[in-house]
């Protein structure tokens, strides 16, 4: 768990990423001797940036691949500029925008025979879903669920985001990971 101090520091270091690549063009530099050692371990981290209640962007690492608090800069200007279902963030829409962190827990593979047994072990608005096949792979948050909530649906939908056609879900032949998020929002 983190505290407040530390969430607060992430979703400032966050709107600071963002806010200085937009004006400057150029990374934020971060005082690294100024950073809580909890915030130095290497974490999967999503950040999700929202307008009013649409989706505006979010992007993010399922597994650890650098200090959290680096990859969360990083993946605020990912999620701003860089995702390929919206434009870049403007100057027009930086006072506009939300942002919300997900720190990640290493994703655990289920084990499943068939698809009851899947959808028997996984826990809606609890469980972040993994689905990979081959070199197509795709995850939802478990916020997600809060849009989708019948668990075929999410899977279905899952699946497209993967390039799966909808119901591969279906044939047993995906492997299947969960993780849960800790998260936490601007105001």
């Amino acid at each position: 768990m983190y505290s407040k101090t530390q969430q607060k520091f992430l979703l400032k270091l966050a709107r600071d990423a963002i806010k200085n690549r937009l004006l400057t063009g150029r990374n934020l530099k971060i005082d690294e001797s100024k950073i809580d050692e909890q915030l130095k371990e290497n974490r999967g981290v999503f950040v999700t940036i929202t307008i009013g209640s649409q989706l505006r962007g979010c992007i993010g690492h399922i597994v650890p691949i650098q200090e959290l608090y680096k990859d969360v800069a990083e993946n605020a200007i990912n999620a701003a500029f860089d995702d390929p279902r919206f434009y870049p963030l403007s100057k027009d829409e930086l006072d506009l925008i939300k942002i919300e962190i997900s720190i990640l827990s290493l994703p655990q593979k289920i084990g499943y025979k068939n698809t009851q047994d899947l959808l028997s072990k996984i826990i809606p608005l609890k469980d972040g879903i993994i689905l990979k096949k081959g070199f197509f792979q795709a995850t939802y948050l478990p916020q997600v669920w809060e849009d989708l909530t019948d668990k075929d649906a999410f899977l279905s939908s899952l699946c497209l985001k993967a390039g799966l056609p909808s119901d591969e879900w279906k044939t047993g032949t995906l492997e299947v990971s969960r993780y849960s998020v800790e998260k936490f929002e601007e105001n």
